[in-house]
Formats: structure tokens, C-alpha cells, sequence
């Protein structure tokens, strides 16, 4: 049977005339149970053997839920099909029982055990699934099981499942709050979890959990600000919220010098006028602000990690997301200095051209932005105007906004604005358009009259609404001036008749009873009028009319006193008890009697006092004691589950909370074991110091940074400094090589012809070679030793380092320079005797865990023992000789490369034009009877990040001739080949360099504590442990450690345990650190443990030394 003969069935209809329609005929009363043999083929396809019937089965049992289709009654069905191996069925079983797992939580309870084991399945997606189904079963027997399941999941390999999770975090919470305490510790360790999949979900479970456990997010803080780029959208919204409420605990307010007045109120008036209590209270601060002495308010220094926020913030404010750029603006608003605040308006005026309900939104955030920092928004003004096809609460909210931006400046084009908007044919958009007016001629006193003379002539107008509106305003402007107004009180009077609207009318009554002196003739006309219709009044309007016949009475009691009386006699039996009420306090106050106390003497002062003006303000004045972009602010009242925006503090927090303790990697390699120990004992730098140095001109350009942070910056960019100065001379020195290079070339082919005629066999050439290494031997450990004190002096200058350290290198110095005319006829020789492989650098280290004590042995032994008689044999050797262990590869073969063959290895020396390079070593040999010239590297073709560092182009090589270049290449951390062209003057040949996982890595010296620490901060994901069988040959100490530094360019770290080997590295693009350790067993048993970063290079590399250890 077809889908879709299936889906017309569920709708009542059949597809097909020999099937029957069930409970279609209302006589047989099958239409109240049309259900009842509805899913049957559902049932039969997943009761079958075969997984595609299943699988069409489940199909459209999830399609029916997508449309929102009831399918509970299939849940025994599905059920079933829970333990079933195909996958693609496990999967949309899993999505059906998250669905009605909690309505069927008996049938489900049966599966659990499936669903533990799914928690073991290989696949990602159905260990997740399982979780998910299993933290939708709300019962509490089960809470124990999905604790255990949520641990596990805590520590899987895949992100996928650790986000799944920290979604199962809330839902274990809500359904048992006794597991909090368990619960945090789960999501402290998901916290420090560096994966952006993870990140936004477990903040969420956080917030959830445990919002007050601010302690939970110090040491994490500033790998959250880092990774917050590159987080989901939905993960971005949340972080953002949470650490807006962070920084407001952690950081003091960068605003807390400046002038407590408004921005652009230079008058010092509060925004609407005349609101006393703030005045009084600004006076309050200015007295406080001037009796303090200067020398105690200390200039505000922004908090480094402040900084970092709101710098990884702002590039979010170009999301596509209109929540991320609600959430950074809202951010922004609270945190940032007003200056840096105004980044924020050109983002919500993007908004402002997306949906209705995005705009709803933005514009009651803006509104109430508005008030406080006006100037922001005033560029945009143009974008507030008001369309036709606005919908009413939209222009609504637009109208607010334009009256909060009006000022002296712009006021006329705002009132042009308003002018067009009073035709409109949306009658509250008009009324509120009138409030706008009146709102704008209260704050701005120059257009006052203006406004109210524009008002008078909307009294004319034929829509009752416009009038009965424009008389509620005018009352208000009128009490600012009332004396000046008094015909425009008459004309009001005359629309008594006229004017329905109860507001209208009442406000009307107000003004000729608070006004009554100025229109002594029409006032008593107007009452007579208003008591005959009184009985038909609204009561806001018979409550104005007991208030003029009482002031009427008052001040002219001969005209009205028999008025006043039959008025409060019609109160005294009015239904409403208000009205009642007035009326009998109005008689006892205004008519004395024998009963009547002391009051009735102060009756005309009770009711003609002098009233002040009605403050027009904006409804969005107070809102924002909410979180911006929170529900709670756009309702304006506390939503559940809100969390208060915390004060900021009085004074700063410790910030040394947030001190990572990983020590910040040297960026560049190091040769000697001393010098990384010096750098170590540096002051501890910020956790993220490289982007901390990359904006450290943009923040010394703030105009929030201080002199202490200046200090920082102007430390961190000496460093770089002196960098780019030991750049620039390797740069120099290399070119001065480059300009060398010709003549080099025809030494090295009068040289191989030399080794060619003298000698045939491998062990002489061997022999050969040896004399020709020894001198330059002697040159390296000079050049080491000369730049080892250069360096040494930079790193003195950035850490203080002790006197004596300072005295014994001056020491080295004159002993230098002592012995220089020793060497003069040594150089003179090595000079002759220029060997193969001449440049020194690039030459493969014997054992890669040798190599620095051999280094810092010819940089400094080897200066101290040079006047000596010492054969050079001593340290040559261990300085440059090519070590057996280093693997060559076929890069191109001499049949392909018509006579020239081209091997590569990988030498494991630091590249030294560039750090994060690996030096690859080439051999060329030309095995054609012609000479082959113009070699060189051409049109490399690599993945996005890696670089190639060419060699110097070489000119000629003769025919059975043999040469050496290095070339650098950044692989990005990565075993993916370097694709390029290998070319000479008439040939061009496509070759490609890929390296071994080993090769990616520098070796890294570490004492054992170290390697502990540091290994206890790469322990769950990032661990992977592997049990084998070592080779017959490969039990004993030394040959492990020979064939895991043969397979891996690692350092042994000295370890106590006479059964454990440990090596460390770290990567030579990303300086992730890798950690390896070796357990050796009884009976050749071992456990290989590899800690990383990366896990995929984890991964590959447990692989690599597998393969080693046990061949």
C-alpha cells in the first residue's frame, strides 16, 4: 500500500475504491471511533522482518507527528522495534519515544535497558538519542540510571554527546532538585569542555542549575569570550546574557566618573522637565561628588578581561540573528563606556528592516534606550519615520522614539513629521500622535506655543477622537501658562455641547473650575448645563462637575449656591460610591455648619491651590531597571524565572580568579633547554596573550585604557619588538646566504667530484664527510653561543633576572673575544673545505631526545674548550651528523623525473625564517648524463592555512652531481599533503609532500610535576588509551623509548617509575600540547596513553606509536 493512500486514510478519505472507509456512516456511530482500525498497516509494516518496511513505517509515523498528528496508540509498536540493528529505524524510533516518552513512561520503563545499551552504540547520533529518550522518561525510579548516563556522557568522545548532555542537565534538575550538587559537577566539567558545539548548551544548563555559582565561570570566562564568535546562534544568545551579568559583578562601571546629568543636557535638566525628585537628587550627588577630595577618586581603569568582552562581542553585532544582535546590544547598553555604547545603533537600525514582531521588539528596547542616551540614535532619526503599512503598535513605538530624539535641532522636521501622521486613518495612532505633541511643546519650551495654537486648530476637527484628544493635551500645556490662555479656555468651553469623549469633557470641567477667575462669566453658564444632563454623565466627568460647583461656590456663592446644593444633592444618590462619598465631603468642607470642624476654614485653599504642571512623560522611563532584550522588559513586569542585573560592585573584584594556570607556550622554538627554563620563570601573561598583543594598539587608542594597562601594552609590544629585530637580522643574514648561493653551488660540484673519484663504497664517504663537518661544527656552536646571549639579553630585559646570571655572561663574552684569534686560521680552512651540506640549521639531529643537551652543550661547553687541544670529534658530531633513524621518502622517482631523482626527509631542526614551519630536508640527484638547471618550486596547490617556504633556486646540477636545500612548510597541524610543482628550466613535474603525524610535532621539556599537571587538565575527551603486546625486541626501557621518538619527534620527560616512559611535544603550528605516556606490564603488556588538544591528532598518533611498539 502506498504513503499516500496511508496519509489520505488518517484525513478520512480513501485513495482507492476497494478499500473500505472506516466511520464515515453517522448511523452506524463509527464516526465518534474513526480510529479504530486506522493505523493497522503502520502496525503489520513494523511487526515485519524486513527493515525497509520498518523504515517506511517510521517514516511517516514521524511525518504524522510533524503535522501534529496524535500517534500515541502506536507507541507498543514502536517500542518494539527499540533493539533493532538498523540504524536508520533506531534513529526515528528514538525521535517518536522523545516524543511520547513521557506519556507512556510504563511502556517506555521497559526499554531502559535498550537504551543503556544504545548509550554504548558506536555511533554518535544513537548514544545521544538514547539519552535524549532516556531523560524524556519523567520518573523518579529511573533518576539514578540518567545520572550515571549523563557522567558517561559528560566524558564521550563525540561533542555531539556532550552537548546532548548538558540538554539532559535541566531536565534531570526539574524532575529531581536533589541531584544539584551532583549536577554541578558535571557541568563544572563541561564548562572547562574547549568544544564550541558544547559550550552554548552547557551555559544553558548553568543558568538552569546553578546561576549563582558565579565561581564556576572565573576560570573559564576568558576561553568563552574567545570561542563566542564561533558558538550556534542560540548557544551566542545565552552566553552573551550570562556574562553580562558576570561582568556586572566582576568589573567596576566605566561610567562612574563621568557627569551623572543625561547625555546632552547641557541646561542640567532631567529629560522631561521639571521631575523635582531627580533634580534634588542630582544636587544631592554634585555636593558629594565637590566634598570629596580629588585625591581619593581614583581615574577608572578598565579591566583587561572587561575589554576582551566587549571586543569578541562586537563583530556579533553583524549576525544574521536578530537575537545575537539584541543580546550584544543589551550587552553594550549595561557594560560598555557611553562613548564606545554608540557602536550599537547602526546594528537595531538594520533590524528595523526585518519582520513586524523582530521590530516590536527592537523598538521597545530602543525606546527605552533612548531616554537615557539620546544622542546615539540621532543620526538614524530618518529611520524612525513612520510607513502606512506600519501596523499600529509598530508606529506606536516609532512615534516614541521620535519624541524622545526631539530636540531644539530637529524639532521642526519632527513636527512636520507629526503633521501628516494626524490624517491618518488609524484613529489611535492619531490620538497617540496628539500625546507625542503635547509631550514634545512640554520638554522643549521654544515651540510651546507652536504646538498648542496646532492643537487648538485640531479642535475644528470632525473626528470626535482628534478633538477629545487635543483637549486632554491642551489641559496639560495650559497649566504651564494658564493666565496667557484664557480665550483658548473659552473656545473649550463653547465645545462642551459638542464633545462626547468623557476624558475630553472632563478635562474641559477641570480647566474652567481651576481657571474659573479667568472666564468669571461662562463658568456658571457651564454648570448650569452640566446639572441638567449630570444624571447621563460618565462618572470621571460627574466627579469634575462636584469639583467646579465646589470651587464655583468658593468664589462666586452668590451665581451658584443654589447650582452647588441641587448638584450634591443629585451625588448623594448616585450609584457609584465614589461619587457618593465626594459629595458628602465636599458639603461638610465648602457649607459651614455647626458640626463642621476646622477644615471648612481652609476649604478655598484645599481647592484653589496652586496645582503644578502634569509632567508628560514617556511610559518606557522606568523600564529599564530590566534587562534589555528580556521578556520581563518588554512586559514590563518581572516574567518568572527572571534574574535581576546585579549592581555593579563598589570596588573590584580580585581578577587574578580568572588566571588560567596552563603556562602560555613560547611561540617560537627554543634551542636551549636554559632559556625555555628562564622564559618559564616569567611574570604569568593573560591566558589569551597572543590576541591580547595582536589589538594592543586599538587599545591603547581607548579612551577608557589607563596608565596601567598602557604599561601592559607598551611591555607586551617591546617584546614584539625585540622579535622583530631578531627577525630582521635572520632575514639579513639569510639574504647575505642567498647572495652566496652561486658560488656555493660550484664549490659543492668541485667538491662531489672529489668524493666521487677518492672513494665508491658508503663507509668511506661516510669517512669522507667527517673531516669536512668538523670545522663547521666549531662555526655553529659559535653562531648558537653569540645568538644564545642575544637573546639571553632580550629575555633579561623583559624578566628581571638576578645580577649574577648577568655577571657570567659578560664572563662567556671576554673569553670569546680571547679566543677569536685562536680560530682565524681554522675559519680560514673551513672556509676551503665547504662541505655538502653547508647550511647548518637544517641539519638532522641525531635522537630527538639528544638534541637540546647537545645544543646547549655547543653553545656553551664548546666556547669554554675551544683553546684547547681537544680533537673536534668531540662535539661535531652530536651537533650535525644526520641520525640513522630519520626516514627518507620518494618525492620524485628518476624514471618519472627523466633522470632525476628527488628524496625528502623531515630533519626535525627548527625552520628558522619561520617558527611554525616544519624544515623539510631534500636530496637531488642527477642520474642523466646531461646537467639539469633552474631548479625550483612552483605553483603550490595547498588546503586553506598551510604555507610553503621555497628553497633558494638552484642554478646547475651536474650530471652525476648530489645536492641538499631545505624547505619550510606550515601544515597546519595537519597530515594532509602539500601539493606543488617541482621545476627546472624545461621540465615541470607534480610532486607532493605528506608528512607523518610525528613530524607535526617539537619536542617539549618538562619535569615530571609539570608533565602531571598538565596532564590532569587533558584528561576525558582529550585522553585515549590503548592496551598492546610490545614486540619481543622492544621490552626493555630503551628500545621503547628509541622507537617512540624514531616514530614521533618527542622529549623524554624524566620519570620516578621504573615501569614508565613518558615523552612530551607540542605542535609546531597550534602549540597544542601533546603528552605520551608508555606503562609497561608483565609479560610484555603495556598501556599506551596519549593526552592532547587536538583529538584528532591524538587519535592518529596512538596509531603511529601502536605501530612502532609492537612490529
Amino acid at each position: 500500500m502506498s504513503s499516500g493512500s496511508a496519509f489520505n486514510d488518517e484525513k478520512g478519505g480513501s485513495s482507492s475504491v476497494a478499500e473500505p472507509e472506516y466511520g464515515h456512516d453517522p448511523a452506524s456511530g463509527g464516526i465518534f471511533s474513526s480510529d479504530y482500525k486506522r493505523h493497522d498497516d503502520l502496525k503489520e509494516m513494523l511487526d515485519s522482518n524486513k527493515d525497509s518496511l520498518k523504515l517506511e513505517a517510521m517514516k511517516r509515523i514521524v511525518a504524522m507527528i510533524a503535522r501534529g498528528k496524535n500517534a500515541s496508540d502506536l507507541f507498543p509498536a514502536v517500542v518494539k522495534n527499540v533493539a533493532c540493528k538498523n540504524i536508520e529505524v533506531k534513529k526515528l524510533v528514538y525521535v517518536y519515544l522523545v516524543r511520547y516518552a513521557e506519556e507512556q513512561q510504563d511502556l517506555a520503563l521497559l526499554s531502559i535497558s535498550t537504551f543503556q545499551r544504545g548509550l554504548k552504540d558506536p555511533n554518535q547520533l544513537i548514544r545521544a538519542s538514547a539519552l535524549r529518550v532516556l531523560s524524556s522518561i519523567r520518573v523518579t525510579i529511573i533518576v539514578p540510571i540518567m545520572m550515571l548516563a549523563i557522567k558517561e556522557a559528560a566524558s564521550d568522545m563525540s561533542p555531539y554527546v556532550r552537548k546532548t548532555a548538558a540538554h539532559a542537565i535541566p531536565k534531570l534538575y526539574s524532575l529531581d532538585p536533589e541531584q544539584k550538587d551532583q549536577l554541578i559537577e558535571v557541568i563544572e566539567k563541561l564548562l572547562a569542555d574547549k568544544t564550541t558545539l558544547v559550550a552554548g548548551s552547557v551555559v544553558m544548563a548553568f543558568e538552569e542549575v546553578c546561576p549563582e555559582r558565579i565561581d564556576l565561570i572565573h576560570k573559564n570566562y576568558r576561553k568563552l569570550c574567545n570561542l563566542l564568535i564561533d558558538v550556534e546562534e542560540w548557544g551566542q544568545v545565552v552566553i552573551i546574557n550570562m556574562l553580562t551579568r558576570y561582568a556586572r559583578t566582576q568589573f567596576l562601571n566605566p561610567n562612574v566618573n563621568e557627569s551623572l546629568l543625561e547625555e546632552g543636557n547641557t541646561d542640567g535638566k532631567t529629560f522631561y522637565g521639571s521631575d523635582d525628585e531627580d533634580e534634588e537628587e542630582d544636587e544631592k550627588d554634585k555636593k558629594d561628588k565637590k566634598a570629596e577630595p580629588l585625591a581619593k577618586r581614583k581615574p577608572y581603569v578598565m579591566d583587561p578581561d572587561h575589554r576582551l568582552l566587549l571586543r569578541n562581542t562586537k563583530p556579533l553585532l553583524q549576525s544574521r540573528n536578530a537575537a545575537v544582535v539584541m543580546a550584544v546590544a543589551q550587552l553594550y547598553f549595561h557594560l560598555a563606556p557611553k562613548a564606545e555604547v554608540g557602536v550599537i545603533a547602526k546594528a537595531l537600525v538594520r533590524l528595523l528592516r526585518s519582520h513586524s514582531e523582530v521590530q516590536f521588539v527592537v523598538l521597545q528596547n530602543v525606546a527605552t534606550m533612548t531616554i537615557k542616551r539620546r544622542g546615539m540614535f540621532e543620526p538614524y532619526l530618518k529611520s524612525f519615520y513612520i510607513r502606512s503599512t506600519d501596523p499600529t503598535q509598530i508606529k506606536i513605538l516609532k512615534l516614541e522614539v521620535l519624541t524622545n530624539l526631539a530636540n531644539e535641532t530637529n524639532i521642526s522636521t519632527i513636527l512636520r513629521e507629526f503633521q501628516t501622521y494626524i490624517k491618518s486613518m488609524d484613529k489611535d495612532f492619531v490620538a497617540a500622535t496628539i500625546q507625542a505633541i503635547g509631550r514634545c511643546a512640554t520638554n522643549i519650551g521654544e515651540v510651546r506655543d507652536t504646538c498648542l495654537n496646532g492643537l487648538v486648530q485640531l479642535l475644528s476637527n470632525r473626528d470626535e477622537l482628534v478633538v477629545a484628544e487635543s483637549v486632554v493635551v491642551i489641559k496639560k500645556l495650559l497649566q504651564m501658562q494658564p493666565e496667557k490662555h484664557s480665550d483658548i479656555i473659552k473656545h473649550m468651553a463653547k465645545l462642551i455641547d459638542n464633545i462626547q469623549v468623557p476624558m475630553a469633557r472632563a478635562s474641559i470641567l477641570w480647566l474652567i473650575g481651576e481657571y474659573c477667575e479667568h472666564v468669571p462669566k461662562i463658568a456658571p453658564d457651564v454648570l448650569r448645563k452640566m446639572a441638567k444632563s449630570f444624571t447621563n454623565e460618565e462618572d470621571i466627568v460627574k466627579l469634575q462637575i462636584l469639583n467646579l460647583a465646589a470651587k464655583l461656590y468658593l468664589t462666586n456663592s452668590k451665581q451658584t449656591k443654589l447650582l452647588t446644593q441641587y448638584v450634591l444633592n443629585l451625588a448623594k444618590y448616585d450609584q457609584n460610591y465614589d461619587i457618593r462619598d465626594r459629595a458628602r465631603f465636599i458639603r461638610q468642607l465648602i457649607v459651614p455648619t455647626e458640626k463642621s470642624g476646622a477644615l471648612s476654614k481652609y476649604a478655598k485653599k484645599l481647592f484653589l491651590a496652586l496645582k503644578p504642571a502634569p509632567v508628560l512623560e514617556s511610559p518606557f522611563k522606568d523600564r529599564d531597571h530590566f534587562q534589555l532584550g528580556s521578556l520581563s522588559h518588554l512586559l514590563n513586569a518581572k516574567a518568572g524565572g527572571y534574574q535581576e542585573l546585579p549592581d555593579w560592585p563598589e570596588s573590584a573584584p580580585d581578577p587574578s580568579v580568572r588566571n588560567v594556570e596552563v603556562k602560555e607556550s613560547v611561540p617560537e622554538w627554543s634551542k636551549c633547554s636554559a632559556r625555555e627554563k628562564r622564559k618559564e620563570k616569567k611574570v604569568e601573561k593573560p591566558f589569551y596573550s597572543d590576541s591580547e598583543e595582536e589589538s594592543g594598539p586599538t587599545e591603547s587608542a581607548d579612551s577608557e585604557m589607563d596608565s596601567g594597562s598602557g604599561s601592559a601594552s607598551a611591555s607586551a609590544s617591546e617584546e614584539s619588538a625585540s622579535r622583530s629585530e631578531s627577525d630582521e637580522s635572520d632575514e639579513g643574514s639569510e639574504s647575505d646566504e642567498d647572495d652566496e648561493e652561486p658560488k656555493r653551488a660550484k664549490k659543492k660540484t668541485q667538491e662531489v667530484k672529489k668524493a666521487v673519484r677518492q672513494s665508491e663504497s658508503e663507509q668511506s664517504s661516510e669517512e669522507e664527510r667527517k673531516p669536512q663537518r668538523k670545522p663547521k661544527a666549531r662555526k655553529t656552536s659559535e653562531s648558537e653561543s653569540e645568538s644564545d646571549e642575544s637573546e639571553s639579553e632580550s629575555s633579561e630585559s623583559e624578566s628581571n633576572e638576578s645580577e649574577s646570571e648577568a655577571e657570567t655572561r659578560k664572563k662567556k663574552k671576554v673569553r670569546t673575544r680571547d679566543l677569536k684569534p685562536v680560530k682565524k686560521e681554522a675559519k680560514k680552512e673551513s672556509k676551503k673545505e665547504m662541505s655538502l651540506l653547508d647550511l647548518d640549521d637544517f641539519e638532522p639531529s641525531p635522537s630527538p631526545q639528544a638534541t637540546p643537551v647537545n645544543a646547549f652543550m655547543s653553545s656553551s661547553l664548546a666556547t669554554d674548550l675551544e683553546g684547547l687541544s681537544l680533537s673536534d670529534g668531540v662535539l661535531a658530531p652530536a651537533a650535525i651528523s644526520p641520525s640513522s633513524s630519520v626516514k627518507t621518502f620518494e618525492l620524485l622517482h628518476r624514471i618519472t623525473g627523466e633522470g632525476l631523482t628527488v628524496e625528502y626527509c623531515f630533519s626535525r631542526q627548527p625552520f628558522s625564517p619561520d617558527a611554525n614551519m616544519v624544515a623539510v630536508q631534500i636530496h637531488f640527484t642527477n642520474n642523466s648524463s646531461s646537467d639539469v638547471s633552474g631548479l625550483h618550486v612552483e605553483d603550490a596547490k595547498l588546503q586553506s592555512g598551510m604555507r610553503v617556504k621555497d628553497f633558494p633556486e638552484i642554478e646547475s646540477l651536474a650530471a652525476g652531481e648530489t645536492t641538499t636545500a631545505v624547505m619550510g612548510v606550515d601544515f597546519c597541524d595537519s597530515t594532509q599533503a602539500a601539493n606543488f610543482q617541482l621545476c627546472t628550466n624545461s621540465k615541470k613535474f607534480f610532486v607532493s609532500i605528506q608528512p607523518p603525524v610525528g613530524e607535526l610535532m617539537r619536542p617539549l621539556f618538562m619535569t615530571e610535576n609539570e608533565f602531571k599537571k598538565e596532564q590532569g587538565q587533558l584528561m576525558g575527551m582529550n585522553e585515549i588509551s590503548e592496551k598492546l603486546t610490545l614486540d619481543s625486541s622492544c621490552r626493555n626501557e630503551h628500545a621503547i623509548v628509541q622507537r617512540v621518538t624514531t616514530a614521533a619527534n618527542l622529549s623524554r620527560v624524566p620519570c620516578g617509575a621504573d615501569n614508565e616512559c613518558r615523552f612530551a611535544a607540542r605542535t609546531v603550528t597550534g602549540n597544542s600540547l601533546v603528552l605520551v605516556t608508555v606503562a609497561t606490564r608483565a609479560e610484555g603488556a603495556a598501556q599506551l596513553t596519549v593526552n592532547c588538544d587536538k583529538m584528532l591528532i591524538g587519535t592518529m598518533l596512538v596509531k603511529e606509536i601502536l605501530q612502532a611498539l609492537t612490529q
